[in-house]
């Protein structure tokens, strides 16, 4: 959970006023605007330059849904209404995590479907309990990423017992400020938020949109109420059998081939960035670098972890190559950190909405599914995924190390498997880091009358919406009237892939518009952030 785009609430608001919620017919579209009920939510106007059409309101939740009039915690609402007289329902969306904040989402989506989809929809974008707008928002240890950290690599035992106190002291600053909402973050408890959402929007059935860990949260969700599921896409499937520890150790291998896959690039490039030709011999340069930042950190701030912090977006999205590759040549052909720590400022660094976001995300990870207690499980499973994959192996195990101590008890993962739904819609790319390919091709096995399009040669996280005109014309059919493709074998359509980004072409701006497929990734990666 990387820096993200600003929050929805510090965005410039263009004016304010009030709407009353309308109950959404979720069953079959509808021809005029349904009849105004009495109203459940009060949407305000929180119009941004981008979004000039959203609206904001919050709505009051159970902490604890076993107790509906106990004690209540608030949940923040985006909102960009639909405008055609046919009327499709609510689509609510979510960017993944979990600690993903979605308000800012819900005009992106709206802005990104073809105009005559998007009208028919109101988009609803919301922070899950405990994120970001949502109330309480937590933040168990703020500065918990602030550099420099100790070497990832515990290869002393010095090393590894900083590493250890580290994620220690963070579980008990969580169980310290928050031991009492700490057993209500977790899925199940974000799935029935979702479904008072439904609620408070009038709507029978709603539809539903999610990336990364949200395609979790969806298939969750659809496991409890699967009778008030009317659509569902979902892109970059999480593996819902290996959740979470596993699925970590999945991602080390992944991200390695990623990693390896850009260094192979750099090498294509040589005549700009003069690394070499050899990408095995441009993976030594890489790991000479992170030897030499061990020892001295660039400008007192860029060490081992942090390095390997601001190399990990790459492997979500490519359109970040270029900028790290500049990054990479300055210092390894001239020692010049200078583009290097601009490089983890951007993409590395830690601020307060990344601090919110992985307070969420331990919260919600340690408590959805059971970990190992013992440390002496992690070392052996680490250090022999280690010898195979060593770009993220040793960075993803401290970053979440505070799940083997974690102040609450683990809940057992939920069982999506479902019979009960209509054609489902999902989206994955072949080579994806985050989550890899096989989780999708097993959530298309669990959810009977689900269609696979695959993005063959790809291997960005997020994939709809980001420029592929091919993957984008499946979702929008999918969403116009639920067609999906019907194939035979693992994937039911093909797309395939655009080229990977030409050097001097790095797109950073999380707010960037236009309609090339690099502004589109760029804008979409800087919401989905990383770290899912």
């Amino acid at each position: 959970m990387r820096k993200r785009a600003a929050a929805l609430c510090g965005a410039a608001v263009v004016m304010a006023g009030t709407f009353t919620a309308v109950p959404a017919e979720a069953s079959a579209p509808s021809t005029a605007h349904p009849t105004p009920q009495t109203a459940k939510l009060s949407w305000k106007n929180c119009a941004t330059e981008n979004y000039p059409t959203l609206q904001c309101a919050s709505l009051k939740v159970p902490l604890d849904h076993r107790r509906p009039q106990g004690k209540k915690i608030t949940l923040a609402l985006s909102r960009v209404p639909h405008t055609a007289r046919t009327y499709q329902g609510p689509l609510l969306v979510n960017p993944g995590g979990p600690g993903g904040s979605g308000l800012t989402l819900a005009g992106f989506v709206a802005s990104s479907l073809p105009a005559k989809v998007a009208a028919q929809y109101d988009v609803i974008g919301f922070d899950p309990r405990g994120v970001g707008a949502s109330k309480p928002a937590l933040d168990c240890k703020p500065g918990h990423f602030d550099p420099v950290r100790p070497n990832s690599l515990p290869s002393t035992r010095a090393i590894e017992r900083a590493n250890l106190d580290r994620a220690k002291s963070f579980a008990a600053a969580c169980g310290k400020k928050y031991g009492h909402l700490l057993p209500y973050i977790n899925t199940t408890s974000a799935v029935r938020d979702m479904d008072a959402i439904r609620g408070a929007l009038g709507a029978r059935k709603i539809n539903y949109f999610g990336y990364s860990y949200g395609t979790y949260l969806g298939a969750v969700y659809a496991r409890y109420f699967p009778e008030r599921v009317r659509r569902l896409v979902l892109d970059s499937v999480v593996d819902p059998t290996d959740v979470w520890y596993e699925a970590n150790l999945n991602q080390d291998v992944a991200f390695d081939d990623r990693h390896r896959a850009f260094l192979a690039w750099v090498a294509e490039h040589d005549s700009t960035y003069r690394l070499g030709t050899d990408p095995d011999k441009v993976e030594a340069r890489w790991y000479a670098m992170r030897a030499a930042l061990a020892k001295k950190p660039a400008d007192g701030t860029v060490g081992a972890s942090e390095l390997e912090d601001t190399f990990i977006p790459g492997g979500y999205y490519n359109g970040y190559w270029p900028l790290l590759a500049e990054a990479f040549a300055a210092y390894a052909n001239g020692k010049d950190d200078g583009p290097l720590v601009e490089a983890y400022e951007s993409f590395g660094a830690v601020d307060a909405s990344g601090d919110n976001g992985y307070s969420v995300y331990t919260s919600v990870q340690c408590r959805d599914a059971g970990w190992p207690r013992d440390w002496r499980q992690w070392r052996k499973d680490n250090w022999a995924v280690y010898h195979k994959a060593p770009f993220m192996t040793w960075n993803n195990a401290w970053y979440n190390a505070p799940c083997a101590f974690w102040p609450t008890e683990s809940l057992r993962p939920v069982n999506v498997a479902n019979g009960k739904l209509p054609p489902v819609l999902l989206f994955q790319a072949t080579g994806d880091a985050a989550t890899p390919y096989q989780g999708a091709v097993t959530t298309r096995r669990l959810l009977a009358r689900s269609s696979l399009v695959v993005e063959r040669g790809g291997g960005n996280h997020g994939i709809t919406l980001s420029g592929n005109a091919c993957l984008d014309e499946h979702l929008a059919a999918y969403l116009a009237d639920g067609t999906v493709p019907r194939g035979h074998g693992e994937a039911d359509a093909v797309c395939d892939a655009l080229p990977d980004p030409e050097p001097g072409t790095a797109g950073t701006s999380a707010s960037a518009r236009g309609t090339s497929a690099s502004s589109k990734g760029s804008a979409l990666h800087g919401l989905l952030g990383f770290r899912h």
